[in-house]
């Protein structure tokens, strides 16, 4: 599980019956986040891994997939804040997801709840795919819509999203664990058992 705020997605994953067990690793490049603190509460290793303590973007992915070791199972983000190179992406193809907070191909990046207010659409949501080479674009394994209700601003939209994050996240991990999911090139197929 990669990390950096305060981890209330990898709660939600802890917190399912499916999933919790199969986490082994929190991995933040904050000191002192919440989800260290939530995977240390739960006795799941909890690393901090600096940014600043190596001399560029390149030396820091080495020492990200030496910890994440390439033959993880899987890979979860939740919130990380760094865009991972392609070396790190593709040690983990088809392996690695992410949660993000609008309906994806709509405003990828990391101000998806600002932008959705600041183009006024009435609908966004949440978004669970695949981790490809670019930015919030990689096969789409579950959305589910959130409506901008009148007076929304970034703070209460933002929370009606992250109440479906915690819910859809877990559910889509939970189909990754149980061998659900099938990626055949942008389309996401799942069936009813391994």
């Amino acid at each position: 599980m990669l990390a950096s705020g305060t981890g209330t997605n990898l709660q939600a994953l802890l917190d399912d019956a499916r999933v919790g067990s199969h986490v082994t690793l929190v991995l933040s490049d904050r000191a002192g986040s919440g989800a260290l603190k939530r995977a240390e509460d739960r006795g799941i290793k909890a690393v901090h891994l600096d940014p600043a303590g190596y001399p560029d973007r390149q030396a820091y992915d080495l020492a990200l997939l030496d910890l994440l070791h390439p033959e993880a199972d899987l890979v979860c983000l939740a919130g990380f804040m760094r865009i991972l190179s392609p070396p790190v992406v593709r040690a983990f193809a088809g392996r690695m997801v992410n949660v993000h907070p609008s309906l994806l191909p709509a405003f990828p990046g990391a101000h998806a709840v600002t932008d959705a207010l600041a183009w006024g659409v009435r609908v966004t949501g949440v978004t669970v795919h695949m981790v490809d080479e670019e930015v919030d674009h990689g096969p789409i394994l579950l959305q589910e819509a959130v409506t901008v209700e009148e007076g929304d601003d970034q703070a209460s939209l933002h929370a009606r999203i992250q109440a479906v994050e915690h819910r859809l996240y877990p559910r889509a991990v939970g189909l990754l664990v149980e061998g659900r999911v099938r990626v055949d090139g942008r389309v996401v197929r799942l069936t009813e058992g391994p």
